[in-house]
C-alpha cells in the first residue's frame, strides 16, 4: 500500500546490457518532504536506476508510478513534464554560456518573439538567492567552481519546479565548508516538501541528512533501513560481509631506497622538496588543498617541468620532464583524474590494460596481440575486474573497477615504483578495502609506493611513513605510530597562509542536532 505522502515509485524494475544484468526487481520509493538516500557500491546499479528517471535508459520490464499513476518515461522532456530533475556527477552546463542562459536553456522568456534577456536575468536571480548564490547571471559557466556549478544545477532544477531532485555524489568535490551550505539547501528543499534521492559514499553523510536509505547490491535492493543505521550495518548491506579493517595496512621490512628526490624546485609552485620511498614502504604525503602535492608527483614522473633537483630510481638519476624516461625506469603514476587522465574511455578494457606495454610488445611495427589479449586477462582476473568482457568499453565500468584497470595497466609494466593521488576517491567502501590490498600485495613484493590523499584517516592508516606538505614545502615527517590528525594539521598550516587554526566541521543533523567531525581544514579528510 502506497504511503499518503508518496511521490514517485518504481516496481520490480529490472534492466539488462549485453552481458550484464544491471537492475534485477529493484523497487524504490519516494515521499513528499524526505531525503532517500540511495546506496551501495559502484556497479551496485545506483546509476542505471537514476538513468531510468531522467528518461536516458528504459526499463525491461518493472514500471515506474509518479502521483500513483504510471508513467513512461522516453527522455529528458518527461522527466521534466513529470517534475523529475537529476544532478549528475558530470554536470551538464554549456561553458560559454550565461548563468542565466543555462538555467533557462531552451525555455527562455520570450516578448514579441525575441529572448527577453530582462526578465530571463531577473528571474535565474531569484532562482539563484534562493539557493545561496551571489553570482551575477550574466557570468560565463565557464568562470565558476566546482561548488557554485552545483548551485547553478540546483537553481536550473528548481526553474523547472521539480518535484523530485535526483543527486549523483553532489558532496564528492567538495570542501567541508560547501557541503554543509550544501546541506542547508537541501534541508530547505525538504521542508518546501521536495523529495529528494540523495546518492553519497560518504557514510557519516547519511545521518546528518537523509530519512530513508535503500541498499542495492549487485543489481538488486537488499533493504530499506533508517538513516540512523549504524555505519557498520550499513557497509554489511552494501558489500554483503563485514569489514573488519577500514584500512588492512600489513607493514613489513623495507629495503633500499627505490624512489630518492632531493632539491626539487619549481619556481612559485614548490621549493626544495626531498623524501625517499623505500621497497616495502608506502609514504604517504598529506597537506592542504594548493600545498604542492599533485604538482610534486607529477614533476617525479616527468609529466610536468622543474627548475632545480634530482629524482632518482633504484640510485640512478632521472632526465628532467620526460614521461618515457621516468616509465622506462619502473616509476608509474595513477593520476587524481583518471577518466581524463588515466583511462581512454572509448577503448575496451584489454586497450587500456595494455597501454604501458604497447611498445614492448610491438615487433616490426606490429603489436603481438595475443600476448597483450592474454595478459590483459591475466591482470583483470587477479585485479577482480568486474566487467561483461575484456572487449567492453572501459568508460562503462564502475568508478571501483575503473580504478583497477588504471593500476593494472602498470603492474603489467612491471614497475618498481607506483604514485597514486587521490586513489579511492569517489570510490565505495568495498572497492577501497580492495585496492588498499593492492597497496599490500605491492609492498610485500618489494615495490614502492608513494600515495596522496586529502582523506587524512586513509593517509594515516596506510601509510608506514607520512610527509605533511605545506605552501609547497615539506613542513616535516612522521612515523605510523607518530602520526595523527592533530600532528598533522600543526605541521600543514605552519608554514602555509596561517587560517585561524584547526576547523571543526559541523554537520547538523536533520533534528537540529550538531554532530561534530574534526576535520582539521584538510579537503576531504571524512572518515568513511
Amino acid at each position: 500500500m502506497s504511503h499518503p505522502d508518496e511521490l514517485l515509485r518504481v516496481e520490480g524494475i529490472r534492466k539488462t546490457f549485453p552481458g550484464v544484468v544491471a537492475l534485477d526487481s529493484v523497487d524504490f520509493d519516494l515521499r513528499r518532504g524526505e531525503v532517500h538516500v540511495l546506496l551501495g557500491e559502484n556497479g551496485a546499479g545506483k546509476s542505471t536506476l537514476i538513468k531510468m528517471l531522467s528518461g536516458a535508459y528504459r526499463p525491461d520490464s518493472g514500471r515506474v508510478l509518479v502521483g500513483g499513476e504510471e508513467v513512461r518515461i522516453h527522455g529528458a522532456q518527461d522527466a521534466e513534464r513529470l517534475g523529475i530533475a537529476t544532478i549528475y556527477q558530470e554536470f551538464n552546463l554549456v561553458p560559454d554560456l550565461t548563468v542565466a542562459e543555462n538555467i533557462f536553456l531552451g525555455r527562455q522568456p520570450r516578448r514579441f518573439g525575441l529572448i527577453d534577456r530582462k526578465k530571463m536575468e531577473a528571474d535565474a536571480a531569484a532562482l539563484l538567492k534562493r539557493v545561496g548564490v551571489t553570482t551575477p547571471p550574466h557570468t560565463k559557466v565557464r568562470e565558476l567552481g566546482i561548488a557554485r556549478l552545483q548551485m547553478v544545477e540546483i537553481a536550473k532544477a528548481l526553474s523547472l519546479d521539480a518535484r523530485v531532485l535526483v543527486m549523483d555524489e553532489p558532496t564528492a568535490v567538495l570542501t567541508s565548508e560547501e557541503v554543509e551550505k550544501l546541506f542547508r539547501i537541501v534541508r530547505a528543499l525538504r521542508e518546501e516538501g521536495v523529495g529528494i534521492v540523495f546518492i553519497t559514499h560518504h557514510l557519516e553523510e547519511i545521518a546528518a541528512l537523509g530519512d530513508r536509505v535503500t541498499v542495492l547490491r549487485d543489481g538488486r535492493s537488499v533493504g530499506q533501513v533508517p538513516a540512523s543505521t549504524p555505519e557498520d550495518e550499513l557497509v554489511r548491506l552494501m558489500v554483503g560481509r563485514s569489514i573488519d579493517q577500514q584500512y588492512p595496512r600489513l607493514r613489513g621490512e623495507t629495503g633500499d631506497a627505490l624512489l630518492s628526490v632531493d632539491g626539487l624546485t619549481r619556481q612559485g609552485v614548490f621549493h626544495n622538496v626531498g623524501f625517499e620511498v623505500r621497497a616495502g614502504e608506502v609514504v604517504g604525503i598529506a597537506g592542504l588543498v594548493g600545498a604542492g602535492r599533485t604538482e610534486v608527483v607529477r614533476a617525479v614522473f616527468g609529466a610536468d617541468d622543474y627548475d632545480t633537483g634530482t629524482v632518482r630510481v633504484g640510485g640512478t638519476p632521472l632526465p628532467r620532464y620526460d614521461v618515457g624516461a621516468a616509465t622506462a625506469a619502473g616509476i608509474g603514476l595513477v593520476p587524481e583524474d583518471r577518466k581524463g587522465q588515466g583511462l581512454l574511455l572509448d577503448a575496451s578494457v584489454a586497450e587500456n590494460l595494455g597501454l604501458v606495454t604497447l611498445r614492448s610488445a610491438t615487433r616490426g611495427g606490429l603489436v603481438d596481440r595475443k600476448a597483450q589479449h592474454t595478459a590483459a586477462a591475466r591482470m583483470a582476473g587477479q585485479l577482480g575486474v568486474r566487467m561483461a568482457g575484456l572487449d567492453q568499453r572501459v568508460g562503462t565500468l564502475s568508478g571501483g573497477n575503473q580504478q583497477k584497470v588504471v593500476i593494472g595497466k602498470w603492474l603489467l609494466a612491471d614497475i618498481r615504483v607506483l604514485i597514486l593521488d587521490e586513489p579511492t576517491r569517489g570510490i565505495d567502501v568495498g572497492a577501497k578495502v580492495e585496492i588498499y590490498q593492492l597497496i599490500n600485495e605491492l609492498t610485500a613484493a618489494g615495490h614502492a609506493v608513494l600515495m596522496i590523499s586529502s582523506d587524512l584517516p586513509e593517509v594515516l592508516g596506510m601509510s608506514d611513513r607520512v610527509l605533511v606538505m605545506a605552501q609547497g614545502r615539506i613542513a616535516g615527517e612522521f612515523t605510523a605510530g607518530e602520526a595523527t590528525q592533530d600532528a598533522v594539521m600543526a605541521l600543514a598550516v605552519s608554514t602555509g597562509p596561517p587560517p585561524a587554526g584547526p576547523t571543526t566541521r559541523t554537520i547538523t543533523g536533520k533534528n537540529g542536532k550538531a554532530d561534530e567531525e574534526n576535520e582539521e581544514g584538510v579537503e576531504g579528510s571524512r572518515g568513511h
